[in-house]
């Protein structure tokens, strides 16, 4: 619109976009995540354990079970059901979910935070770091100002949007009270998602504490912290009247700490939030006593942390390493996002994962990388305003004392050793996709499972516990649930490929494929509907420890110890906004696997430690990959 980008008393240009529903319309009505029913649960549960256990194992652990479902599980069932009751605001995974996270003590580097790298702007001058940096800067501050003023489209899942995703149908629905206008979607097969997270992307940071950390957010700072050679800066880029700074005065503070040669510590307080939470919590406690406290606030209390990064990108591998760990002198972890900028223009996401999960961090990439490849605030041509920025950058001074020296230099050489048994791997599977795979009637998800599965077999000559994330948020505050992706069927087909293919025609297989693809789908819809078995599990679990009882002999199964054990886990994503995702193995003997299902090809990253060889494993999927694509296709393939 003509002015949108005019930088006036009049604001618009302050926001991304003006939603004629208001941004949390539907939050009021979204229905609560079921509880399942508990024979449902332990049935589920058995399913998944069937592939993992010889038959002695499985009898041994289908009794446990059903003693648990009679016994002392349908206590803390009943239980569970009447507490969630109570607690109609909210969700029955919510508290457990928030201690989960909050309560382990591991660094949250590698075990917890995951990355998202965004596409280059499809115009390679406008790939210049400050420029770059500029321009999402921008387009994140218009996010978190369309957000809070309630202009931000609701977040929905259209399943049909030619009816749902109209200007007419949303005309409509904003007068509908807020209180019913989740049935007004529901009636047109639109289904809003929940936006209780969106609120901790901004000002916000996890505080290491004693034994459980806490999530701290203080919506009225207005200043945003710069990261750059393990220095920390930071400058207001929101005024006394909440308006925002012009775009060419925060392109000439970056332009200032772009240009400022001041040298990189020589104990970078970065490596601090990469330590075990308890040993961080010890030693932040140390950095108050010893007269840090403002400094801590500024960087606890900034907008977002924007990390610019002295190096280019290398290639696909050298930017996972980047965005996952980076030096870990010029990170900060600890805050609920980073948005990582190297030499060349490259941008990525590393977030901390307690307050929220991907639905959330997805929505604010896809904005952020549409408003400032579509609407850029600046240009090449573009000059900085003239401002004087050494006295509008503050840069952040610490005092250390010897303990904290010692702390930094320790944390340093755990950061260096972990990093240094980290691999990451990929592949991109170049003879199809999303296409070919429905015109099959085959689940692409499904598929890509599969050749996970088949990979394993075929390295490692077994099946598995395997890990699936799958959203919730069409609950109120849900989360997420676990899909279970190692089943009979994978197991199956898996072995009549790898060990059998003289035994089969290639209709057989392709039958067996097409079990898996049906069986993946109902896993699916299961958990998106909030019927897994895991969350359930873990809440009655918690349930059981929060009132100090005895651990039931149920979990005590080392069954159950092995399901939970996820050699292989995976998570996806695809978004124009996105070239790739990853994270670490969450065990030192798995693999990390993010993947994306494109229209004619797969990608594939994976993460490892020493204990296993991702780019053996990747081999092994391409192979999978090759050989499920070909029965699809009716060719016959050899061993």
């Amino acid at each position: 619109a003509p002015g949108r980008r005019g930088y006036s008393g009049a604001g618009a240009a302050e926001f991304l976009h003006r939603s004629i529903v208001p941004t949390m319309h539907y939050q009021k009505s979204l229905p609560r995540l079921p509880v399942p029913k508990l024979e449902d649960t332990i049935r589920r549960y058995l399913n998944a354990q069937k592939p993992l256990l010889n038959d002695d194992q499985f009898r041994k652990t289908e009794e446990l079970a059903h003693a648990f479902e009679k016994g002392v599980g349908r206590e803390l069932h009943e239980q569970l059901v009447a507490q969630d009751n109570q607690n109609k605001h909210t969700s029955y995974i919510t508290g457990p979910w928030f201690d989960m996270y909050l309560k382990a003590r591991e660094p949250i580097l590698l075990n917890f935070n995951p990355f998202m790298s965004f596409n280059p702007d499809p115009k390679p001058k406008y790939n210049d770091q400050l420029i770059r940096a500029t321009n999402m800067t921008v387009s994140a501050i218009r996010f978190m100002k369309t957000f809070r003023a309630g202009y931000l489209e609701p977040e929905v899942f259209h399943l049909n949007p030619e009816k749902s995703d109209t200007e007419l149908f949303k005309k409509i629905i904003r007068f509908v009270p807020s209180s019913i206008s989740w049935f007004g979607a529901y009636m047109v097969n639109a289904y809003p998602l929940d936006m209780s997270q969106y609120f901790r992307l901004f000002n916000s940071t996890r505080i290491p504490k004693l034994s459980k950390d806490e999530l701290y957010t203080d919506e009225k700072a207005k200043h945003l912290l710069v990261l750059r050679n393990g220095n920390f800066y930071v400058f207001d880029v929101i005024d006394r009247d909440g308006n925002m700074l012009r775009p060419s005065e925060i392109q000439a503070h970056l332009k200032y700490i772009l240009s400022d040669n001041s040298p990189a510590p020589a104990f970078p307080l970065g490596y601090l939030t990469s330590e075990n939470r308890d040993t961080w919590a010890a030693l932040r406690k140390n950095l108050l006593d010893n007269g840090n406290a403002e400094a801590l606030q500024k960087v606890d209390s900034a907008l977002f942390c924007l990390t610019l990064d002295d190096f280019p990108i290398k290639d696909l591998v050298h930017l996972s390493h980047t965005m996952l760990h980076g030096d870990g002198a010029n990170r900060w972890y600890d805050k609920s996002f980073s948005l990582i900028i190297a030499k060349d223009g490259t941008a990525g996401i590393n977030f901390e994962h307690s307050w929220g999960d991907g639905v959330a961090v997805l929505r604010f990439q896809n904005e952020v990388f549409k408003d400032s490849t579509m609407t850029p605030a600046i240009s090449p041509q573009s000059q900085p305003a003239s401002v004087d920025s050494s006295r509008a950058v503050q840069k952040l001074d610490f005092k250390l004392n010897d303990a904290l020296k010692a702390g930094i230099t320790k944390a340093k050489q755990t950061f260096d050793a972990t990093v240094e048994s980290l691999s990451l791997n990929m592949i991109q599977f170049q003879e199809g996709g999303k296409e070919l795979l429905k015109q099959k009637k085959v689940s692409p998800d499904a598929v890509a499972q599969l050749a996970f599965q088949m990979a394993f077999l075929r390295q490692y000559d077994q099946t598995v516990a395997t890990y699936e994330s799958c959203s919730t948020a069409a609950f109120k505050h849900g989360r997420t649930e676990t899909i279970r992706p190692a089943s009979v069927h994978t197991k199956r087909c898996s072995e009549a490929f790898v060990k059998g293919l003289s035994k089969h025609s290639t209709g057989e297989l392709q039958t067996l494929i097409m079990e898996c693809s049906k069986y993946h789908g109902r896993l699916t819809k299961e958990a998106a509907m909030g019927q897994g078995f895991d969350r359930h599990l873990f809440s009655l679990r918690h349930l059981a420890s929060s009132q100090g009882l005895p651990l039931p002999e149920f979990y005590q199964d080392q069954a159950y110890a092995r399901l939970n054990h996820n050699i292989i886990s995976t998570s996806t994503l695809v978004s124009p906004a996105v070239q790739l995702g990853g994270f670490g193995p969450v065990v030192a003997d798995g693999f990390g696997v993010g993947y994306q299902v494109q229209d004619d090809w797969i990608g594939c990253n994976v993460s490892s430690y020493p204990a296993r060889n991702g780019k053996e494993y990747l081999q092994c999927v391409h192979k999978s990959l090759e050989d499920i694509f070909n029965v699809l296709k009716g060719k016959k393939i050899g061993s």
